[in-house]
């Protein structure tokens, strides 16, 4: 009698992955509770590191318009979805990977739908100061900005990881992933329309979306046979 891999017992990566999003979901929880009540001493630390990259800001215009221009355009979230959408029809038309292509586009968008919907639960104002450098707008907790940049760099290396990339390739990908993600989440700093723990924030619910989309694609991916079956990854076609 043929046993479906959900019936079959759940391979040893699946079950870190399980562990692994469950403990970056409490962590996310724990921080979102402590803003949410505003917790003196964490409002203390965040004021008190916005108010010195502010003062910064102002002091280095050069600098602070490099931050405008890289956070603006090139890590701003529409930037990274439009190259996630890319991905997307790449999977499709070269990799004839249906099943990855509508997990990534889904895992992108349930994370922006995240993202906005504890935006406005929490409705954290944004900093305000006398002499801004920049402006934004809606709710601050978390960064749309840093969360965006996590989720979408996030799976896109574990794609690259999955499916075995030459190791310049891989090395490569891997810097500009992490210069992208921490780079974005310090310009929100540095400009200061973001208090440090929204960008922390993003960050630990943006690893957290990438965490639990990868549990998900293995604990649900086509079997074969399937119209959605994938291309198998490197370590699969070798065995």
């Amino acid at each position: 009698m043929h046993t479906s891999s959900i019936d079959s017992p759940p391979r040893p990566e699946n079950r870190s992955a399980a562990r692994f999003a469950g403990t970056l979901t409490l962590c996310s929880a724990l921080l979102l509770i402590l803003v949410a009540v505003r917790w003196s001493p964490l409002i203390s630390v965040d004021g008190d590191i916005a108010g010195t990259t502010h003062r910064w800001a102002v002091d280095e215009p050069v600098l602070t318009q490099a931050c405008r221009i890289l956070t603006d355009w090139v890590w701003d979230p529409w930037t990274m979805r439009v190259l996630c959408a890319a991905v997307v029809v790449w999977l499709v038309v070269r990799m004839a990977a249906r099943w990855t292509a509508l997990w990534l586009a889904l895992a992108v968008a349930l994370g922006t739908l995240l993202q906005q919907g504890i935006k406005a639960a929490v409705d954290r104002p944004r900093p305000v100061w006398p002499d801004p450098v920049d402006s934004a707008h809606y709710s601050a907790f978390p960064s749309g900005h840093a969360m965006t940049a996590t989720v979408v760099c996030g799976l896109l290396l574990w794609l690259l990881h999955r499916h075995g990339v030459d190791r310049a390739v891989w090395r490569t990908a891997l810097a500009v992933a992490a210069v992208s993600v921490v780079g974005v989440g310090l310009t929100r700093i540095w400009l200061g329309v973001h208090w440090p723990s929204d960008v922390v924030g993003g960050w630990l619910l943006g690893t957290t979306v990438v965490a639990l989309a990868v549990w998900a694609h293995r604990r649900w991916q086509p079997s074969a046979g399937s119209r959605l079956t994938d291309l198998p990854s490197r370590r699969d076609a070798a065995s």
